[in-house]
């Protein structure tokens, strides 16, 4: 019986001023390991369910049963993509038992579809930075007519750290988007958009110096922070001990500051300044992103 075993990274979006288009895939992983299954009584959490349903659909292909287990490094609500990682991973399996019927653009596509944004389904699937242009928020209930968003992707150097601070907070999705305003100011707008292409330029050319100054954000953090009270303090402890910049990674409640050095003195500055029961943890980019294979993967 074949056997899939996918491995997916976790990610952190919006970088502050990339709201839903900007990503960076984490060496973190969920694993999904899956495969086809002669009983008719299996039952698999929602997230499972909807995906299998939605590839099944789109891929034309009779439904089938299938055993699926799944081993969760990343946390949960936190804003590190795990329902992201979640999703793409059963339809990667699901694709690979069906003889790769869907090409890989497509399946991102679907994952977007179902997540609603794009900023973790990118990384996720491709590794690196990404950058997403088109349908930066749809609905999960949408169907896939539109066109793909389109992703650019680039390597991240292993001499760039990111920094997380984890806290025993968790953070819906639906509801840091309920808090967001509909309207916020011109100057607003171009300030944010200025800094976007700034990380933009700065992880394109590899030149992280250039990070420095450029994560402020007026589209969502502001916002946010009733439900991360901790956030500016916690940023600005980050910068102050070496930090190239920090932000809400994702919707919270997870905080990421990216370094060059004096990884070990942000995170636990970043701890001191939180003031709440949290984790650390330090990792790179994930460069390769999604990875499939008919045995459980390891690193050498």
């Amino acid at each position: 019986m074949e056997q899939i075993t996918v491995r997916i990274p976790a990610s952190t979006s919006n970088l502050g001023p990339g709201f839903d288009c900007l990503g960076v895939a984490l060496r973190i992983y969920n694993t999904i390991t899956m495969a086809r299954s002669a009983s008719h009584r299996l039952f698999h959490p929602p997230i499972v369910s909807e995906a299998a349903h939605r590839f099944f659909h789109e891929a034309r292909r009779r439904a089938f049963s299938f055993s699926c287990s799944i081993i969760e490094q990343i946390p949960r609500s936190r804003g590190l993509g795990s329902s992201a990682t979640i999703r793409l991973g059963v339809l990667l399996a699901l694709n690979r038992l069906s003889g790769n019927s869907l090409d890989v653009l497509k399946l991102f596509q679907l994952c977007v579809d179902l997540e609603g944004h794009p900023d973790n389904a990118a990384p996720a699937t491709f590794g690196g930075f990404t950058v997403v242009q088109g349908r930066a928020s749809v609905s999960p209930v949408q169907g896939t007519g539109d066109a793909c968003p389109t992703v650019q992707r680039f390597a991240v150097s292993p001499r760039l750290h990111f920094v997380l601070l984890v806290p025993d907070i968790e953070i819906l999705t639906s509801g840091a988007r309920n808090v967001l305003p509909s309207k916020i100011s011109h100057a607003e707008a171009a300030e944010n958009c200025a800094n976007a292409c700034a990380i933009t330029a700065a992880f394109v050319s590899r030149d992280y110096e250039k990070l420095r100054g450029v994560f402020t954000d007026h589209l969502h953090q502001p916002y946010r922070v009733k439900l991360v009270p901790f956030l500016l303090r916690v940023v600005a402890a980050a910068e102050k001990a070496g930090a190239l910049g920090a932000f809400l990674s994702g919707s919270g409640s997870t905080i990421c500051a990216i370094a060059l050095q004096d990884r070990d003195r942000i995170a636990a500055a970043m701890k001191r300044a939180g003031k709440i029961h949290a984790h650390t943890f330090i990792t790179r980019a994930d460069n390769q992103g999604a990875r499939v294979s008919r045995s459980p993967i390891t690193d050498h």
